[in-house]
C-alpha cells in the first residue's frame, strides 16, 4: 500500500512538473511570436534606401562626366555633359524659322504696301480708258454700219472689244479692293499657325538643348559610373547610378497577430548590429494585402505564415545605414492613459 501510494503520488508530481514546464514552454515561445517580453513588439526588416538610374534625355556624345564612385552630390549638381553643337545648330535652325514666319504674318496683318495700292488704282484708270475708246469705237461702228460705211463684221469685233473692256475694269476694280481691304481672315489665321508651330519647334530646340547636362535630381552618392567621356549614349542608357541620401526606409513584415496593435504613424526606433546608434522613425505604410514571408526576412516565425509588408520612415537616417542593413524594429505597445498605446 505504501508503495502504491508512493507512486500516485510520484504520478501527480510528474504530471504536475509537466504542466508547469509546458506552461513555460508555451509562454516562451508565445512571447517569441509575439516579440515581446516586455511590452515591446519587435519586428524585423532590411534598410531600403532609394536608387536613380540617371540618363540623358537626348542621345549624343559625353564630353564630360563630373564624379566618380562614392562622391556626394547636392540636388541640381551638373554631374555630365553631352556635346551641345549638334543641338546648338538645331536652335539657331528654329530661330531662324520663326523669323521667317513672323515676318510673313506681320506682312499678312499689314496688307499691301501704299504704293501697291496706288499701283491697283492706277491699273483700273487705265482699264476705264480702255473701256472709254473701246465704247467710242463700238458707236462709231455702229453708226457707220447703218449709213453702208461699215460692216457688220467690223461692227462685231468692235462690239467683242467693248465687253472685253468692260470685264477688264471690274477686274481692276476688284484687284483694288483686295488691295485697300488687305488679305483675307483665313490667310492671317494660317499664318499665325505656322508661327505657332515654328515656336513650339524653337521650344523644343531649347529644351532639347538643355538636355545636354545631366543634373542631379536630389542629394545623394554615387554607386555606379557607367560611362567616359566620348562614349556614344542613347536616350535611355544609363550614366550614373544615384543612392539618395533622403528618404530611408525599412521594409518590415509583421504577422497577423500584431497587425492590431501598429498603426500608420506610430513611433518606433530602429537598430542595427553594426552600431549602438537608435534611429527614431514611425510606421508611415502598411499593406492591405497578405503576403508570404520573403525568405530576406529575419525573423524565428515559420515561413509559411502570412505577414503583413509595412515600411518605416526613419527621421534621423545617417550614412551608417545602408541599402540591405539588417534590422530591428522596436514599437512600445504598452498602453497609456486613454486607451491608446506608446508611440501612437
Amino acid at each position: 500500500m505504501k508503495i502504491s501510494s508512493f507512486s500516485s503520488a510520484a504520478k501527480r508530481a510528474i504530471v504536475i512538473a509537466a504542466v508547469a514546464i509546458a506552461a513555460v514552454g508555451a509562454g516562451w515561445l508565445w512571447m517569441q511570436r509575439t516579440g515581446t517580453d516586455d511590452g515591446l513588439l519587435r519586428l524585423y526588416g532590411n534598410v531600403d534606401i532609394r536608387e536613380v538610374q540617371l540618363a540623358f534625355r537626348q542621345p549624343g556624345r559625353v564630353a564630360q562626366m563630373a564624379f566618380d564612385e562614392g562622391d556626394a552630390v547636392t540636388s541640381g549638381t551638373r554631374m555630365a555633359a553631352l556635346d551641345a553643337r549638334p543641338y546648338q545648330e538645331a536652335l539657331a535652325a528654329a530661330k531662324a524659322t520663326v523669323r521667317a514666319a513672323q515676318a510673313e504674318l506681320d506682312k499678312l496683318r499689314r496688307g499691301l504696301r501704299p504704293q501697291e495700292i496706288a499701283q491697283a488704282q492706277e491699273a483700273v484708270n487705265q482699264a476705264l480708258a480702255v473701256a472709254e475708246n473701246a465704247e467710242r469705237n463700238f458707236r462709231r461702228q455702229s453708226e457707220l454700219l447703218a449709213s453702208g460705211a461699215s460692216s457688220q463684221r467690223t461692227v462685231d469685233a468692235a462690239r467683242a472689244a467693248r465687253d472685253q473692256a468692260a470685264a477688264a475694269v471690274k477686274a481692276a476694280r476688284a484687284a483694288f479692293s483686295q488691295a485697300t481691304e488687305g488679305f483675307r481672315r483665313e490667310d492671317i489665321a494660317a499664318g499665325e499657325a505656322r508661327l505657332a508651330a515654328a515656336e513650339a519647334a524653337r521650344a523644343q530646340a531649347v529644351t532639347a538643348l538643355a538636355d545636354t547636362e545631366l543634373l542631379a535630381p536630389s542629394s545623394g552618392t554615387v554607386i555606379a559610373r557607367v560611362r567616359e567621356p566620348g562614349s556614344m549614349v542613347a536616350s535611355h542608357n544609363t550614366v550614373y547610378s544615384l543612392s539618395l541620401d533622403a528618404p530611408v526606409y525599412v521594409r518590415a513584415y509583421v504577422d497577423e497577430p500584431n497587425l492590431g496593435r501598429i498603426a500608420p504613424g506610430t513611433r518606433v526606433r530602429v537598430r542595427s548590429d553594426s552600431s549602438e546608434k537608435v534611429y527614431q522613425g514611425q510606421i508611415g505604410f502598411i499593406s492591405p494585402r497578405a503576403e508570404f514571408t520573403p525568405r530576406t526576412v529575419e525573423t524565428t516565425d515559420l515561413r509559411t505564415d502570412l505577414v503583413y509588408r509595412l515600411r518605416v520612415v526613419i527621421d534621423d537616417a545617417d550614412a551608417a545605414l545602408r541599402q540591405g542593413m539588417p534590422v530591428t524594429i522596436e514599437v512600445d505597445t504598452r498602453p497609456v492613459a486613454g486607451g491608446r498605446i506608446n508611440g501612437s
